[in-house]
């Protein structure tokens, strides 16, 4: 017999504290540097050697003593002997004498006495084997300090950080060949329903018999994108034997999404499988739109930390906004990073919107900046949760307070980027905190 439940109605705030109370990172693993991009690292990074170890020059020119060219310019030029040259991977043989100049290329070591490089350009060699400078511009400058990038003993990459192209040449920077990263979520994604088929049985859908399972799909490319390792379970009928079969397989994951099937409030088949294997709810249906009819339980597991399961709506936009807004942050803290939330930006209406008070709403809009910068954020029209389309036509998630019934054109608002990479930020931007989303 299945037990109805009354609806929570957590707000978003509510909805992420709980959820991220479940769960905890699922430890560290060492990998080459070449395959660490994407990664989250685990351990700081500590830098071993200054950067640069020593004083260098900029850009290929000359290095000079900048009193000597003090006086220079175009009409006046200053000559200096050229005292020699020093390719990079070359040492200076002792000090810079005044009066003199040495041919120095990028990156190469300044030698002492030497407080300025002049770029070629303001330079002219001459036959006699002087230099003539012809611009005093340059004077205290185009010299890379040593250390100036990094210290020795100095974090030069924090733990939790998302690995970038920059911090994975940081990393080569400081010698890392092998590098500490948090392990990979293996997240398992069920979509339920007798009315999906996949995409190789499209031929049903020609036919007007079947609708096509999308929500999969899209969420492994979410999934990609976060830093998890996806692991598909397939379509299960809205059955028990069905359910039971595809959902055993997700006890050994470290996550389980589910899609349809969402309202565990009514008679719902996945909910009482998914209750027969251990599941405990901790909340169902949270005050955002779309999406509200979400769920969030966790099953124990013995010798293994509780496998948290996410139900999500099964209409595709449904589907998408909560991932973005409810799934991903639980999923960033597993893998152990310090930005967790969804990034938000500011952003001014383009239209009046009108809404419905009690929910956030997030809405499907397109990103165009005005003539002074500022972001402004238009409808992409009909905002129906089963209208997919609309998502590849908007650049962010308009964000209406669950206070306001309407935003008036031009006037500030939030906003969640829809981009291919997972931005984060560290704090709660919008609806993210009771003050916001009550």
């Amino acid at each position: 017999m299945t037990r109805e439940r009354e609806a929570d109605w957590c707000t978003v705030a509510q909805a992420l504290r709980e959820m991220l109370a479940q769960v905890a990172p699922l430890g560290s693993e060492s990998v080459p540097l070449l395959e660490a991009a994407g990664r989250v690292l685990a351990l700081p990074a500590v830098a071993p050697v200054e950067l640069p170890p020593w004083d260098n020059s900029g850009m290929d020119g000359y290095a000079v003593h900048g009193a000597d060219i003090a006086p220079a310019s175009a009409d006046q030029p200053v000559r200096l002997r050229l005292a020699g040259a020093i390719p990079a991977g070359d040492f200076p043989s002792g000090p810079l004498a005044r009066g003199t100049a040495l041919k120095i290329m990028t990156g190469a070591p300044v030698p002492s006495g030497a407080d300025t490089v002049v770029r070629v350009e303001h330079t002219r060699a001459m036959p006699d084997g002087t230099v003539e400078v012809r611009s005093a511009s340059d004077r205290g400058r185009n010299i890379r300090l040593r250390g100036e990038d990094m210290r020795a003993g100095e974090t030069v990459v924090r733990a939790g950080t998302l690995l970038r192209p920059q911090e994975i040449g940081v990393l080569a920077s400081v010698g890392a060949a092998q590098v500490p990263v948090q392990v990979r979520p293996q997240v398992a994604v069920l979509a339920t329903g007798d009315e999906l088929v996949d995409v190789a049985e499209f031929a049903a859908v020609r036919a007007r018999q079947r609708i096509v399972n999308s929500n999969s799909y899209a969420l492994h490319a979410g999934l990609l994108a976060t830093g998890c390792t996806p692991r598909l379970l397939g379509i299960a009928h809205d059955d028990d034997a069905s359910l039971r079969a595809h959902l055993r397989p997700a006890l050994t994951a470290d996550a389980l999404i589910t899609t349809a099937g969402a309202s565990v409030g009514e008679h719902d088949r996945v909910k009482d499988v998914l209750e027969e294997l251990g599941m405990s709810v901790h909340f169902w249906r949270v005050r955002m739109r779309p999406g509200s009819p979400f769920s969030f339980g966790t099953i124990e597991r013995a010798g293994r930390a509780p496998l948290p399961v996410f139900g999500l709506p099964g209409n595709p936009v449904s589907a998408v906004v909560t991932f973005e807004v409810l799934v991903r942050p639980v999923l960033r803290r597993m893998l152990g990073r310090t930005d967790i939330y969804p990034l938000t930006v500011p952003v001014r209406t383009a239209e009046r919107i009108a809404s419905k008070r009690g929910l956030v709403h997030f809405l499907r809009a397109a990103l165009e900046q005005d003539a002074s910068g500022e972001w402004r954020a238009r409808l992409t029209g009909a905002q129906g949760s089963g209208m997919l389309t609309s998502l590849v036509r908007a650049g962010a998630l308009l964000v209406v307070p669950a206070a306001r019934d309407s935003l008036n054109e031009g006037e500030p608002a939030s906003a969640l980027p829809l981009g291919g990479t997972d931005g984060a930020q560290p704090q709660p931007g919008f609806g993210q905190t009771e003050a916001e989303d009550e």
